[in-house]
């Protein structure tokens, strides 16, 4: 066995011997403490040494974890999206920094990680003092970690991954958000009194195909034929820490064309003949982006500002309160509960997979189960009875 344990204060440090250096010829040796029994320590040593003999051994490091994850944001920006690296970053720097940032990297244990989740589910809405955060949030804060250290591994920085190991809150149904959404009649009273709005196409749009909010704002002109009625999907307008940006769709399901019917096409014409004579009215202050729906110069609506237009809209009107991406929900439970085949809905809202379709909307497709079972019933059982009936009765008695 290639080390050994050696007795330090109040614990136990593991002495693990490498190759000597192949340029002078010296003797390495790398000490591992932090055991706090010698059992632990004899454990450490065999793993250690076994690393060392299958050329994964992990040379100690002092880098804390704060250090590591700004090491870390750095290197996977490139391959993420803005929102999701922005995500990541204000998650790391509000939940994790504060109580682990300071902790060497390969210190870092399962216990520890539970320790931060159990805190964050108590105290950690900073906004709120006193308040905790969602078990589903708590979960995403250890979805990332776990991205973090199984770089830290690839990496040659650590040996193993210890969120592995952690215990993360369950984030069941019971977390998501209440789904609320408007009947028919509600969204036809809301777009009667959008009637006459510089954006009310854009409402109409989002109520009659259930496109993404950052989808509509990031249509351009280019991607509408209107003579065929059908729009394409390949860029959307987010906003990256109150900044707008133009970004590509989520997924290459969200890159999608999506059919349009005859009324939102004809406001689609009508909302093209406005802006053009808007932009007359600017002149030179306009800046042609191409977009659909855009500010009066020309430049991208703001997402955030768009919902609370919508906010503000809906309080003038006596309709019951929803959010924005609750549009994309109405016209979703509408189909479905229409008849429309769940895989056609699951494309015209792009998403990655029809399993998402019908476990976000499984309260509409339930109430149909019982609908299914009466025509399938219909279609197998009553001809069999009417037979029966005609033929003498059903389960009469001798």
């Amino acid at each position: 066995m290639r080390g050994s344990v050696v007795k330090r204060g109040n614990g136990y440090t593991v002495v693990v011997e490498l190759d000597r250096d192949p340029v002078t010829g010296k003797r390495r040796q790398k000490w591992h403490s932090g055991y706090r029994t010698k059992r632990d320590a004899e454990r450490a040593l065999i793993e250690l040494t076994a690393s060392v003999h299958g050329g994964t051994y992990v040379e100690p490091s002092r880098q804390t974890l704060a250090d590591y994850l700004t090491d870390w944001l750095a290197a996977i920006e490139p391959t993420v999206r803005p929102a999701t690296h922005h995500s990541y970053a204000r998650n790391l720097r509000l939940h994790v920094a504060p109580t682990l940032g300071t902790v060497p990297l390969r210190k870092v244990d399962a216990g520890q990680l539970n320790a931060l989740y159990a805190a964050l589910l108590v105290t950690g809405r900073r906004s709120h003092p006193g308040g905790g955060l969602s078990p589903r949030t708590v979960r995403y804060v250890h979805t990332i970690l776990h991205r973090a250290f199984r770089d830290a591994v690839r990496w040659g920085r650590l040996t193993r991954n210890p969120a592995d190991a952690a215990d993360p809150p369950r984030a069941g149904a019971s977390t998501r958000p209440v789904m609320t959404t408007w009947t028919g009649d509600q969204v036809q009273a809301f777009l009667a009194h959008m009637r006459g709005h510089r954006l009310s196409a854009a409402f109409l749009l989002l109520a009659t195909t259930g496109m993404r909010r950052g989808e509509a704002l990031g249509l351009r002109w280019t991607d509408l034929d209107l003579d065929a009625g059908r729009l394409s999907i390949v860029q959307t307008v987010i906003a990256v820490n109150h900044v707008t940006r133009v970004s590509s769709p989520k997924t290459e399901r969200g890159r999608r064309t999506v059919a349009l019917d005859p009324g939102t096409v004809a406001a689609l014409r009508e909302h093209r003949r406005r802006q053009v004579a808007e932009r007359l009215l600017m002149g030179a202050g306009f800046t042609d982006h191409g977009l659909v729906f855009c500010r009066p110069d020309g430049g991208p609506l703001h997402p955030e500002r768009f919902s609370r237009m919508f906010d503000r809209e809906i309080a003038k009107t006596s309709l019951p309160r929803i959010r924005l991406h609750d549009l994309r929900h109405t016209w979703a439970s509408v189909a479905l509960a229409a008849g429309v085949h769940p895989k056609v809905v699951q494309e015209r809202l792009g998403h990655a997979s029809i399993g998402i379709t019908m476990d976000t909307y499984s309260h509409v497709t339930e109430g149909l189960h019982g609908d299914a079972a009466a025509l399938v019933a219909g279609l197998l059982v009553a001809p069999v009875v009417s037979s029966a009936l005609a033929a003498g009765g059903v389960g009469d008695a001798d």
